[in-house]
């Protein structure tokens, strides 16, 4: 038997290489194709039985090459091996007849038992009944995704299709528009770990133990499933129960909130995101009903701006910290703790972060600190932890920003130094530098003598003497030639400095070399 590989990355084929157990299968010829063009050549040349191919590759992706291999209804197994959990590449698979889908990185046991089954189903696929039966199979594996599209798109539009309807009365057993129904949203935001495999096995416990209801991934939202129950007699208590349940059998930790109970499920959704974004987190309920639903104002970070910034950039990290306190007692006297409120924090706190570094003209390529561990061991919502994670992040922004501010100094005074050197004949002045670096007299005078140890006129002063000894040492040149030469206009104020500076004359000076 022979079997083709088609994927642009030259480890994956390698990987697949090593991995599979080509031998075992009777696999005796293994082709390479770095994309669809090139794979179809091969494949009309030598009919591989085998067909392995990624979905993302240029030319002629993996869609195309399905689409092909479909047209020519060829008797291949074709198993597609893609690093992306896209509903969109699984129904061009299942469309096209592909065998299977593989995710990467590729397990040597899924991937030697997917060859294992595609080979098996090669020698025996002039049964009918065989084929039929492996198309259901893959139909049924994907089947989950679509019914989390398809609820998802309820929790937005008011109107269900006729076509809509007749599926879930089929699936569900339930004339959905005529059912009143309640929607709890259940935030995975206080998970630990794997949120994907968390938000599958909350799915699946409520496949085993809700018959009135659904739990579905809401594709819109980030790491948030949607409990929807109908028929419940008292829907927030079986919510609330289902909440307790996750807790207990899955170890999971969830913020969950709820609707009021109606028949349009937009409306019972969206008050149940209300509640989930606005209600009060220290109040660490189980389930946030409506009543629950926060009304205080939010706090702005970009409110105390000014005070922020004066203190991030005075470098202190003290001062800081009590600015801080302040705004976290305000923070919590007079607003709620929502995860909307976390949220206008952290993306206020970045824009003023981003302001602040751009004024510094910062390329700051490492990530930065993202402090998010607010929960506690229960999952609720831990005040202490909120502020000790956003004290982190000023902390390092401080650093970051004192680090860039000393060594920006530090060049600041290299440069004035390196102008004093090239500019010595003329007559310099405190004035006419601080207006070159764009710095006050006062900072360059203070800054200056930090950094050197002496006084910005003492050292072009040192510098010119020195100039001028060195000159000095050709006997043709008239003193008052030197003294024009570093910048002295008075042959007498020149001599006065240099005696001051060496304790002898110019005369004296020269005699002695």
């Amino acid at each position: 038997m022979k079997a083709i590989i088609v994927d642009d990355e030259k480890h994956v084929r390698e990987g697949l290489m090593l991995l599979a157990d080509w031998e075992k299968h009777g696999i005796d010829l293994i082709m390479e194709a770095e994309d669809g063009e090139e794979a179809a050549a091969l494949i009309k040349e030598h009919n591989p039985e085998i067909i392995f191919t990624d979905m993302r590759m240029p030319r002629r992706d993996g869609i195309s090459l399905l689409k092909w291999l479909h047209a020519e209804n060829t008797a291949s197994k074709t198993i597609v091996v893609s690093g992306y959990d896209d509903f969109e590449y699984m129904r061009h698979a299942i469309t096209y007849k592909s065998f299977d889908y593989i995710l990467k990185p590729i397990e040597p046991d899924v991937l030697n038992e997917t060859l294992e089954r595609a080979v098996l189903e090669w020698r025996e696929q002039a049964l009918s009944k065989s084929a039929q039966a492996e198309e259901s199979r893959v139909i049924n594996e994907v089947r989950p995704l679509y019914w989390d599209q398809l609820f998802s798109g309820l929790c937005l539009k008011k109107e269900l299709s006729k076509d809509a309807e007749e599926k879930i009365q089929k699936e569900y057993g339930v004339h959905f528009s005529s059912v009143q129904k309640t929607a709890a949203v259940l935030s995975l935001k206080a998970c630990e770990g794997d949120r994907e495999a968390a938000a599958a096995s909350i799915s699946g416990l409520c496949s085993e133990h809700l018959k009135d209801g659904v739990c579905f991934k809401n594709v819109n939202k980030e790491d948030e499933l949607v409990l929807l129950l109908w028929k419940e007699k008292n829907p927030l208590g079986a919510a609330e129960e289902f909440i307790r349940l996750v807790k207990q059998k899955l170890k999971l930790n969830v913020l969950a909130a709820a609707g009021s109970t109606g028949f349009q499920m937009n409306e019972t959704y969206g008050e149940a995101e209300a509640v989930l974004l606005t209600h009060d987190l220290r109040l660490k309920k189980t389930l946030a009903v409506p009543r629950d639903k926060g009304d205080k104002p939010l706090l702005h970070l970009f409110d105390f701006s000014n005070e922020l910034k004066w203190a991030v950039q005075s470098g202190s990290i003290p001062q800081t910290e009590a600015q801080l306190v302040k705004i976290f007692a305000k923070l919590e006297q007079q607003h709620h703790l929502s995860l909307e409120q976390i949220t206008l924090w952290e993306k206020q706190f970045e824009l003023l972060r981003s302001n602040w570094i751009k004024e510094y003209e910062i390329s700051h390529k490492e990530g930065f600190y993202s402090g998010k561990a607010y929960w506690d061991s229960d999952g609720h919502f831990s005040m202490a932890k909120f502020k000790e994670e956003k004290t982190k992040e000023f902390t390092e922004l401080i650093n970051i920003l004192s680090t860039v501010k000393y060594q920006k100094e530090k060049n600041n005074m290299q440069q004035i130094e390196e102008y004093l050197q090239q500019h010595y004949q003329e007559d310099i002045t405190l004035q006419e530098i601080a207006d070159k670096f764009y710095l006050s007299r006062e900072y360059i005078s203070r800054k200056f003598k930090q950094d050197y140890q002496t006084t910005l006129t003492d050292y072009l002063t040192g510098i010119r003497m020195e100039k001028a000894k060195s000159l000095l040492e050709n006997p043709y040149l008239k003193i008052y030639e030197v003294a024009y030469g570093v910048g002295y206009q008075n042959e007498k104020y020149f001599s006065k400095v240099f005696k001051k500076y060496t304790g002898q004359t110019p005369n004296e000076y020269r005699q002695t070399k």
